[in-house]
């Protein structure tokens, strides 16, 4: 029996994503070699010129200028090649060769231009915001460190959290949200990782905007800046310790509770 939904197509119980179905009407159950020919088709993402239109499109919202800027400089590099070309080699393949050197340095300055003005746009918007400081330690760290979007520890009342990132520096432990509520789940956390990993140092930081707390900008920056304390491999082994101890606190048995409906008063006496 099928079943269509927004997402999902349902089969006998089983759910099956649409992308893999493709346009197959859930009518009755497809062909085994039309199923099979859409199941291996790469999910179809967007193309270069597509994401550098999305990220212009994201920028130009607080940079107005940019893409006369680019432009802007896009022609003054042709026009340098030209000049050079004109003073040190007047001839016909000086002048092709030289405005385009100049045409593909305007582009690479572009491109250059709108990624930094992006990631100064980025930063402004999730300034704040819940998970940001996950994001930055997930997406901004690069290869030698090894981080997770979601958080180590986490108040959900408050939407205190905690992420945690291992890399050549040591165990780096961010707290974002108010810094009197985060006192606890900092100093649970900075336990747990000493007890993993002995020896190893841990650095915190707190994101905000007062007094020995670091801007979410600058998160990323500081981090890499810590001195290399531990060779790759001593990080591979924290990196282990560190999620298995998250497994085993995760596994642990919930204890169950009184069920109300079956609780007795007490017998009188």
């Amino acid at each position: 029996m099928w079943t269509d939904s927004a997402r999902f197509v349902t089969c006998e119980g089983n759910l099956v994503p649409r992308s893999v179905l493709g346009s197959f009407a859930p009518a009755g159950p497809p062909k085994l070699e039309s199923m099979a020919e859409r199941g291996t088709k790469a999910e179809k993402r967007p193309g270069f010129f597509s994401q550098i239109k999305d990220l212009i499109s994201f920028t130009r919202k607080d940079y107005p200028w940019l893409p006369y800027a680019q432009i802007g400089g896009i022609v003054l590099g042709g026009l340098l090649g030209a000049l050079i070309a004109f003073l040190f080699q007047p001839s016909i393949l000086g002048f092709v060769t030289w405005p385009l050197f100049g045409i593909m340095v305007g582009l690479i300055a572009a491109m250059l231009l709108m990624n930094r003005l992006a990631t100064t746009v980025m930063y402004r918007r999730i300034d704040g915001q819940a998970g940001a400081a996950g994001h930055v330690v997930s997406n901004m760290l690069g290869r030698a460190w090894r981080a997770d979007e979601m958080p180590v520890g986490v108040n959900p009342k408050t939407q205190e959290a905690v992420y945690r990132a291992v890399g050549r520096g040591g165990i780096v432990l961010v707290g974002e949200g108010s810094r009197g509520r985060l006192q606890k789940l900092m100093r649970d956390e900075n336990m747990k990782a000493k007890r993993a990993a002995g020896g190893v140092p841990v650095h915190t930081f707190y994101v905000g905007h007062g007094d020995d707390e670091v801007q979410i900008k600058n998160l990323a920056k500081q981090i890499k800046a810590l001195p290399k304390k531990i060779d790759k491999a001593t990080m591979n082994a924290v990196v282990s310790r560190l999620e298995s101890l998250s497994q085993s606190l995760s596994s642990l048995p919930i204890p169950k509770g009184i069920d109300p409906l079956k609780a007795r008063a007490p017998r009188p006496r």
